[in-house]
């Protein structure tokens, strides 16, 4: 029986226990967290008697939007007479368009907005994910959320915007939810913990914060599930634990390991972190937070831009000193690049071990390019005639005339310039070159006695055609051409055909130059006499008096038969 009453009491305490999301919801605009401009908005509508009669709360889950909308739905209905804590639940009716979301929905919805409120001012109706709602049921909402009575209030809230209908959108007054800031979420989250006697590491609920991604609602639940798990202290040790994050001490020792160029740490971290069953995306993100958190850092008038606890911020300020910007700033490259391309990765783990080592070596890297000093430098004293201290010409000292013809060419090649003593090699060898050419017999000339082939004009005309377009292709195989010595006359009927040639007439030249080894000089055109083409036979009688006159005798054949055509 004993036993019987202590399961009793246990099952009865557990029904008792409230969610903090709920034990804790705002009862008022003052107590709404990150969400001011919603707040003091409405607020200044309802002192000023300007209240809308339909608004759009839109924004992440998790923000308050419905938290709002019941507000404002108690609000509007208090007055003096009334007590403070009545919330007019009578006079508020939700509406889940995710479940309900059907035409027959939405009028049963407009059939109770006809009666009026027994009790307040003004009934609300809070559509929550409206956007989950068909086309015909936004089509046979229109009209009422357009001429609404006087004491309906509609507000409608979704996470996703761009689903609501346009003509919905018109008859609305939109509301935006911001993602709630880390340092808003972390103060309430303070006072919950002060409440409810629980001691908490502001390092923890940082933690939390970010994990929650701007959603109260989630930071709530992980907080409730904090301190289930912790007994009663969350500590940030146990945070970590518990939700699967990433401990931070690990990106500020795999940066350590960069400093030292420690390629051994580095990768045995990432052994460990990878075993440990965290994904391997959560390194390349956390990398390049971790080193923009270390820009930021850099600086005593970004510093406001971390969002960490102001134990970590010490160390990021610590570290940041560590380091300089260029070197940030690839590292911030490299890793942000590795993020990019871990979606399009098979092997994740090598991506993950490449990207270590190279922001590893990156340092001795930088450490070899010259810079813009050095270089100038090395540039003044070639031109002062100095030669240039290089690594390059350790390999040749073996060689001494080999080393001091590569330097030679390597200064000249960076100056841009030949030096003199490249200049007179060169011009040594080039007399060398014209004194044994003088010295050697010239080779006998070789007459060709043979006569000139006759130039095809017809065949090179035929063959410039080919390139052409058909306008130009046609007309050159169309007119008539005559070489008379090195000029091509072309002779044309009309005036068109001259425009033509002269259109074309330096690509002309040129191909009938090359074509006829350069015994076509010039062209010309002529304009020739009109051929009299005479009308070809149409009619019957017509071709027969066209027969007749090529063939005489059928004329004769015709007059003694004494055939007539009709």
């Amino acid at each position: 029986m004993i036993v019987g009453l202590k399961y009793l009491f246990l099952i009865c305490s557990v029904q008792q226990f409230i969610v903090s999301a709920r034990k804790y919801r705002p009862m008022s605009f003052d107590d709404v967290v990150g969400q001011k401009h919603v707040a003091e908005t409405l607020m200044h509508e309802i002192k000023n008697n300007k209240l809308a009669q339909a608004f759009l709360f839109t924004g992440p889950r998790g923000v308050g939007k419905t938290t709002c909308a019941r507000i404002l739905a108690k609000v509007i209905n208090s007055t003096d007479d009334v007590n403070e804590n009545h919330d007019f639940a009578f006079n508020v009716f939700e509406l889940d368009a995710a479940s309900n979301n059907s035409v027959d929905d939405i009028r049963h919805l407009m059939d109770q907005v006809r009666i009026p409120p027994q009790v307040g001012k003004y009934k609300v109706y809070i559509i929550d994910e409206v956007h989950m709602l068909s086309t015909s049921a936004f089509n046979a909402f229109l009209k009422t959320l357009e001429e609404p009575p006087s004491y309906a209030i509609f507000i409608l809230a979704t996470t996703e915007r761009h689903k609501i209908l346009p003509t919905i959108l018109s008859r609305c007054q939109v509301f935006n939810f911001n993602r709630i800031l880390v340092s808003d979420m972390v103060k309430h989250l303070v006072g919950i913990a002060e409440k409810e006697g629980i001691k908490v590491s502001e390092d923890a609920l940082h933690l939390i914060a970010r994990k929650a991604d701007g959603g109260l609602r989630d930071a709530l639940s992980m907080f409730d599930q904090l301190v289930s798990f912790s007994g009663g202290e969350i500590t940030y040790e146990k945070a970590v634990e518990m939700l699967s994050i990433l401990d931070m001490d690990t990106y500020f020792s795999l940066a350590d390991n960069m400093l030292n160029n420690d390629s051994a740490s580095a990768l045995l971290t990432i052994n460990c972190v990878l075993n440990q069953g965290f994904d391997a995306s959560l390194i390349t993100s956390g990398m390049s937070q971790h080193f923009r958190n270390l820009i930021v850092s850099l600086d005593p008038m970004t510093n406001s831009l971390l969002d960490v606890s102001e134990s970590f911020k010490e160390k990021y300020k610590e570290q940041s000193r560590k380091f300089d910007i260029h070197f940030l700033l690839n590292a911030l490259n490299i890793s942000n690049e590795a993020d990019e391309k871990y979606r399009i990765s098979r092997n994740h783990r090598l991506l993950i071990e490449l990207m270590i080592l190279k922001l590893v070596n990156l340092r001795s890297f930088m450490k070899e390019i010259p810079n813009l000093h050095d270089l100038k430098k090395k540039l003044a004293d070639t031109s002062a005639g100095q030669p240039i201290k290089s690594t390059q010409t350790a390999s040749f000292k073996a060689a001494p005339s080999i080393k001091e013809d590569v330097v030679k060419k390597v200064e000249s090649t960076r100056m841009g310039l030949l030096s003199r003593e490249a200049f007179k090699q060169k011009k040594q060898a080039s007399i060398e070159i014209i004194q044994e050419t003088k010295e050697e017999p010239p080779a006998a000339i070789e007459v060709n006695t043979q006569p000139k082939q006759q130039i095809d004009t017809d065949k090179i005309i035929s063959e410039i055609a080919k390139s052409q377009g058909p306008r130009i292709a046609g007309l050159l195989n169309s007119i008539k051409t005559e070489l008379r010595d090195e000029t091509l006359f072309f002779i044309v009927n009309s005036k068109m055909h001259i425009h033509t040639i002269e259109e074309i007439r330096l690509e002309l030249l040129r191909e009938l130059n090359q074509l006829s080894d350069g015994r076509i000089k010039q062209i010309d055109v002529e304009m020739g006499e009109l051929e009299v083409v005479s009308r070809k036979p149409y009619t019957d009688k017509e071709k027969l008096e066209f027969l007749m006159s090529k063939h005489p005798l059928l004329q004769e054949a015709i007059e003694k038969l004494q055939l007539r055509l009709p």
